[in-house]
């Protein structure tokens, strides 16, 4: 059993690795990446290659790899989405953060497994990967806040082997703008998406969000996806297949 806690990407992310052994190693390389992509692909950071990229300082055929991935990511949700999610607004810099952040975690997940980590959890600030079960026939709980009251939950959501991730604005404002109008989206107070990675579950949610009303039926089309919506009146829509607990 493994456990560690570090503050990246401005935000808290855990890992709870449930086999035995020393995955210590493993671990090392998994947080050693979150800080890597934090310091590439961070839009706050003067020298991330997504800054001197939105500075023109980089053609796209001079891009790492990775950042040409996180580009078309955003463009296939601008494009899903019919342009609610939009990486790059009127007025503003180049900001895939709703990108980066679950492609990121996803990758480092991937590095646990890869190490033969088969049982274990990731939570980054509230978004969730899990693979196998903390204990055998008992899934991984992962709460969904109530949007109205910080100390109490709406939903517990069973995982095992998939995403978990949370769209809402009571913890950082209205961050989340619909690109076509490029004003805060009002119709939904919290979108919650479950899906086989954190990459789709992340940016589906921030879609979604976005999108407002509409985002509802959109989401739950998406292939894997599940949803728990919780809209400005306070309707809860949920796909029939969710795992609440």
């Amino acid at each position: 059993m493994t456990t560690r806690v570090e503050h990246v990407m401005g935000l808290p992310i855990s890992i709870d690795i449930r086999d035995d052994g020393d995955f210590t190693r493993a671990v090392n390389h998994a947080f050693a990446w979150l800080r890597e992509a934090d310091e590439r692909f961070s839009p706050f950071k003067v020298d991330s290659e997504v800054r001197r990229f939105d500075r023109g300082e980089l053609m796209r055929h001079e891009l790492s790899v990775d950042l040409r991935e996180i580009l078309e990511i955003c463009a296939r949700y601008e494009t899903a989405s019919g342009g609610a999610f939009k990486a790059k607004l009127p007025g503003r810099g180049f900001d895939p953060s709703a990108v980066v952040k679950g492609w990121a975690v996803q990758r480092a997940a991937n590095t646990l497994r890869s190490a033969g980590a088969q049982r274990f959890c990731v939570n980054a600030g509230g978004d969730v990967i899990t693979y196998g079960e903390p204990e055998p026939g008992r899934p991984w709980r992962v709460g969904i806040r109530n949007p109205d009251q910080t100390d109490t939950v709406c939903a517990v959501l069973g995982s095992r082997d998939g995403a978990v991730a949370t769209s809402a604005t009571y913890e950082r404002g209205a961050h989340i703008l619909d690109g076509r109008t490029g004003l805060p989206p009002t119709s939904l107070l919290s979108v919650t998406i479950t899906a086989p990675d954190l990459t789709t579950a992340d940016a589906t949610a921030t879609a979604a969000f976005a999108m407002g009303s509409e985002g509802i039926a959109w989401a739950a089309a998406e292939p894997g996806c599940e949803v728990f919506i919780v809209d400005r009146y306070r309707r809860v829509h949920r796909s029939e297949g969710l795992a609440v607990l």
